[in-house]
């Protein structure tokens, strides 16, 4: 089992509230927690001070942690470069055995548990970056390349792919920066229906349904609610629980 959030805390009210969510998971068995993405609202996950205190609460969490970055703490800042390397120094080193992408995406991971794969990538909301080309299909092609090794790597194992990552890649308007995405993501599902399932954040409305066919996504609540919500791997099926909320 294990938990996932994201695109919280966005304001102070949210860091209290936080803090008795962190306990409440700590009352539970989980084998980690998956943050996402979006640990600020505003300029607020754009501050060095901000992102050391976040670093210290999910300190506080007894369980193995990881955390993707969102847009919030790099991308809508004023140096996105800067901030994401940042994010990197407090961030890139989770306290469990996982493997990292060769390269200059360290936040790009994944990890083993029995019948699944995790994977995490950098796939900013609200449009990917797509405004800046060269950033853009620079890390998209690391991005892609990542994917389609891991999921070549769950289908040797029969395994079910868990990709997480901030954004989501159904949302098109003002600028639509997830289309190689969700075509790779499409051609998995038709080479691996029911065993491929996606994870994302960004647009802080809760969904568990198949935009794709063969793909599950699951979409976590975010600001103004702050809950997470666990996940659990039976018979070959991932299945998700109601959120639980603070």
């Amino acid at each position: 089992m294990f938990g996932v959030l994201g695109d919280t805390p966005y304001n102070s009210a949210e860091v209290q509230r936080l803090d008795t969510l962190i306990d409440d998971m700590n009352q539970e068995r989980l084998d980690f927690v998956v943050h996402v993405g979006d640990i600020g609202g505003g300029r607020l996950g754009c501050s060095d001070a901000w992102l050391a205190a976040r670093k210290r609460q999910f300190a506080r969490l007894q369980h193995k942690f990881v955390l993707i970055p969102g847009d919030n703490e790099w991308l809508d800042c004023k140096d996105p470069a800067a901030r994401l390397a940042a994010w990197r120094a407090l961030f890139c080193a989770p306290a469990f055995a996982v493997e990292a992408q060769p390269g200059e995406y360290c936040e790009h991971m994944r990890w083993s548990t029995p019948g699944a794969l995790f994977v995490t990538l950098n796939v900013p909301g609200h449009d990917n970056n797509v405004r800046n080309r060269a950033e853009h299909e620079h890390r998209m092609a690391a991005v892609l390349g990542w994917l389609e090794e891991s999921a070549a790597l769950a289908q040797r194992r029969g395994a079910t792919l868990v990709v997480l990552m901030q954004a989501n890649p159904f949302l098109t308007l003002p600028r639509d920066g997830f289309v190689a995405l969700r075509e790779r993501l499409a051609a998995l599902g038709e080479r691996m229906p029911g065993k491929v399932v996606l994870v994302h954040g960004d647009t802080h409305l809760y969904h568990d349904d198949e935009p794709l066919a063969g793909v599950h996504r699951l979409e976590v609540w975010g600001s103004p609610m702050v809950s997470w919500i666990r996940g659990d791997l039976e018979a070959g099926e991932l299945r998700f629980s109601a959120p639980h909320y603070r």
